[in-house]
Formats: structure tokens, sequence, C-alpha cells
């Protein structure tokens, strides 16, 4: 190759370079229209906090891994002096006073503690959620509005609030209370009063974070992802070959008969497998009520080294609860698990 090839190839990878470099730092592309509400790099952006009347919900980074996003869901204290009686379970309960309840020390009993929050990981919506707030950018700015205003647009007895925590500096706006529904959304600006019309897609996955921001999984890897599965129970264990490919089941075989596939293990595999929580606790929660019994437990292998694992137990009072490598904690699993547990130990037990 010649040296002027050569040169006229530097140039145009220094000045592919050039533009790459442009392209990383433009400011993301925007609606025709918008306007920022807080100017931010999404890097400075540490936590988000969406509150209403009885909860909150706190999206945040993991200090750890920046790429990790945690949800934090939590419920406030009841306000004291309620005008309608409620049990312990906050059911109201009318026509108390028919009864000759004192409806006085209705209002002024003592609330029912609030249990502690809730921190559970975030899934991929919550993390590409978790950008869309840096900045932060409304479709209008409607500047100050004066008092009639902002009762028509819900901002003047709010209790619904938005919090940024840029750099460890927090930035505060208040939130319509809508008429019905969501519609589209009012913000009010804290340090200037300024009000903004937000979009419509900004707020619901925060307000239904339980349900659309929480990682649900229990394992990141899928049924080629490992290639030998031990499961023990109490003392005992074997170890099995397995091969799979998704979305099948996996095929098992004891490892010292690895051409005699076993099929009653791989039904009893493909049960576990296609096992979902129906409650995720939070990280460093426990079960309540005493610690459960160790029922099973299952590591998956691949090359000689761990890749996960999942332990299976039972409480007392005949709850099922798993955890594996990638949950936070326990979770709670539906009834009806004994048969597992029992085909568990018949499946380790010694030949």
């Amino acid at each position: 190759m010649k040296a002027r090839d050569v040169a006229v190839q530097g140039v145009l990878a220094g000045v592919a370079l050039v533009a790459a470099f442009f392209v990383w730092q433009r400011e993301p592309s925007r609606a025709p229209g918008e306007v920022t509400v807080e100017d931010a790099q999404a890097s400075a952006l540490d936590r988000i906090r969406y509150d209403d009347e009885t909860r909150f919900v706190e999206l945040f980074r993991d200090p750890q891994d920046r790429d990790t996003v945690w949800v934090r869901l939590g419920n406030k204290p009841a306000k004291p002096g309620a005008e309608t009686g409620t049990t312990d379970g906050g059911v109201a309960q009318p026509g108390l006073e028919d009864a000759g309840t004192d409806a006085g020390s209705i209002a002024t009993a003592s609330p029912a503690p609030v249990p502690p929050p809730r921190e559970l990981r975030g899934n991929d919506v919550a993390l590409k959620l978790f950008s869309r707030f840096a900045p932060l950018r409304a479709q209008r700015d409607l500047g100050v509005l004066d008092d009639k205003k902002l009762d028509e647009v819900g901002l003047a007895k709010t209790e619904r609030g938005l919090t940024l925590t840029l750099d460890g500096t927090p930035r505060t706006f208040r939130l319509a209370t809508p008429a019905s529904g969501w519609g589209a959304p009012y913000l009010q600006r804290a340090s200037d009063g300024h009000v903004f019309l937000l979009g419509p897609g900004l707020l619901p996955d925060l307000e239904a974070a339980s349900s659309r921001l929480v990682d649900r999984r229990l394992h990141t890897f899928d049924v080629d992802g490992f290639d030998r599965v031990v499961i023990s129970t109490g003392t005992t264990s074997r170890a099995f070959a397995a091969s799979g490919r998704p979305p099948g089941a996996v095929q098992l075989s004891p490892v010292d008969a690895p051409g005699t596939p076993d099929d009653f293990a791989r039904n009893w595999h493909d049960r576990l497998w296609r096992l979902t929580p129906v409650e995720l606790l939070g990280r460093g929660e426990a079960p309540p009520g005493p610690a459960p019994t160790p029922a099973f437990r299952v590591e998956y292998q691949r090359g000689g080294k761990a890749v996960g694992e999942l332990s299976m137990a039972k409480t007392p009072e005949g709850s099922w609860y798993a955890r594996t490598e990638f949950t936070p904690g326990w979770v709670r699993m539906g009834g009806g698990l004994e048969l597992l547990a029992e085909d568990a130990a018949k499946l380790t037990a010694p030949r």
C-alpha cells in the first residue's frame, strides 16, 4: 500500500472519530415544541421519587453497578382523624355508629403499623424509564399560574409529588391530581412555580411500579446456559448432564450414564423451570414467622463452574418460598409444591 493511500485512510478514520464524538455529545432528539423542565445529564441522576396520598415509589441506581436500577416501594402512615372507621385491614366499616360504637374513638384509634419499604430489582422498563427523566422534558411551559388556574388543573391541593436527585441535590415538583384517569398530567416546578404539561406516557409506569417496573425473573440464563444440574435434598445429591435449547425442555442424563436420558428427571425439572413467583420479597426481607424449612436445592453449572442456583423451602403454615442467584431475597411461590419436593427426594435417593 502506498504512503498516500495510508495517509488518506488515516484522515478518513480521524474524521469518522470526530463525527462519532459529536454524535455522542449531541443532545438527544426531542419532539417539536418540547421544553426542558430540568436540564441534567443522565449520569447525574441518582434517584427518582414519586409520591401520592398513601404511598411512594423510588427508582435509584445501584452504587456498585450504575447499570442496575432498584425499585423501592413503600406505604405512608394513615392520616389521623379519618372520617370513616376501618378495621386493621383498612376496610371501611359503615354503620358502626348505629351499633353504638363511639365515632370519636374510631377517628382517634392508632393506625396500623406501616411495613418497611420493599426494595426490588428493576427490569428493562425501569432502566429505560430512569433515563427519560434526565433531562426532564415537557410538552409545554405554561408559566406561573394564578390560584384559580392552579385549582382548574389540579395543582391547588395535590398531595402528589416528584423528586429528582441530581448529583446529591433534590429537585422537587408538584404533580396535579387528575380529575379522572391519567390524561395529560401537569407538573409545577417548586423552584420558580412554573407549570408544565407533561407527556401522557411518563408517569403511568411509576404509578403502577409494582407490576411494570419490577424484574420477576428467577434466572437471567435460559435452558441453553448450563450443561449440568445438581439436585440436593438433605445430605444427598445427584448430578445430571444437561442439554437443551429454548423454548424446549432440558434433557437430563445421569452423569454416570450419559447416554441414558432420564425422562422422570426431565419432567421434574421442566415443572420446576416453569414456576413463577406470586410475590417478591424485598432485599433483606424474610418470610413472616419462623424460618422456612429447606426442601431441596438445584445448582446449575457450565464448564465445571456454577452459574446459578435455586433453593426451595416451606414455612410451618405451608407456604412455599424460593430464592435464586438473581432474586434479591425470598420469593413466595404458589401452593401444591409438595409433590415437587417428594419427587426431588426420589431423584436424589441412593441408587
